[in-house]
């Protein structure tokens, strides 16, 4: 059987362990019904959620790197994402959200332990704010509306799921075996592909969805090939951390996936260039 740990018949490729898919799935569909139903409704549950996932990004990141004193130094984290969350929403002024920032990030450089937790405590609270942020600010945004956040998740899941049975299925070169022995050609080309199939679809709803402004498809397309490109890289340099301080997975949070961490990695890089591009519609649309 194709989930029984066996080799697939006449591949010579190990079959899908059938506890690893099932909780994979089962763990993956609660976490999508839980984002969407938040997504859907918006304002601050929405808004909770992804304060609390860069929370645990930013608590799993230390614990990987044996960054420290992790409870002073999360709290500190947390202070300045609940602060930035929130501010975001209620309007405050961004050169105060701007300090606040710059001050807790001193704060970690000046607390870390060891020395390289100098780098590591501000870089986890950087990504972190990154995937606490702007969900929140395309949610939020009237021009938006729906297709902002569903372009993200659709082109970060499409990705992860594609590349995922692609690269089981057809498997053949290694995409970085140094880095993440599973990952395929196969699988990067069949993310990419379905991402950008998704993400032009997203686009030529975006206006069903609330959007008062909309991406040409073809322009789409290829922002969420970009974007697909990004998840991937994203996912490979967390698997690159892991591997140089001898962790498996960030965390053990989710049933079949890891961590928190495990399952944002490829979303913060796809979040960052959807935060840039948030960033050219609002000095575009200033201009």
């Amino acid at each position: 059987m194709a989930g029984d740990g066996t080799k697939l018949p006449g591949t010579g490729r190990p079959a899908w362990p059938a506890t690893e898919l099932g909780a994979r799935t089962v763990s993956g569909i609660v976490l999508g019904l839980l984002v969407l139903g938040a997504t859907l409704n918006g304002g601050w549950i929405f808004a909770v959620i992804w304060f609390l996932a860069g929370l645990a990004v930013v608590g799993e990141w230390m614990a990987i790197t044996r960054t420290g004193p992790h409870r002073p130094l999360l709290a500190i984290a947390g202070l300045v994402l609940l602060g930035v969350v929130a501010g975001a929403r209620l309007a405050v002024p961004l050169p105060w959200l701007i300090g606040g920032v710059i001050a807790g990030l001193a704060l970690l450089v000046a607390l870390a332990r060891p020395a390289s937790g100098r780098i590591w405590a501000p870089a986890s609270l950087a990504c972190a704010l990154v995937v606490a942020l702007v969900p929140v600010l395309l949610r939020d945004d009237p021009r938006i509306g729906l297709a902002g956040p569903l372009w993200l998740f659709g082109v970060v899941w499409t990705t992860d799921i594609a590349a995922y049975f692609t690269g089981r299925t057809l498997g053949g070169p290694k995409l970085w075996p140094a880095v993440s022995p599973k990952k395929t050609w196969s699988g990067f080309c069949g993310g990419l592909l379905a991402a950008t199939v998704v993400g032009g679809t997203v686009a030529a709803g975006a206006r069903h969805l609330g959007a008062t402004e909309a991406l040409s498809i073809p322009l789409a397309a290829g922002l969420s090939a970009l974007g697909s490109v990004m998840s991937q890289g994203g996912d490979l340099a967390e698997s690159a951390l892991k591997r140089a301080y001898g962790a498996k997975d960030s965390g053990r949070l989710i049933p079949g996936h890891g961590g928190v961490m495990d399952r944002l990695d490829g979303f913060f890089a796809a979040a960052l260039l959807a935060g840039l591009l948030l960033v050219g519609l609002t000095l575009t649309g200033s201009s």
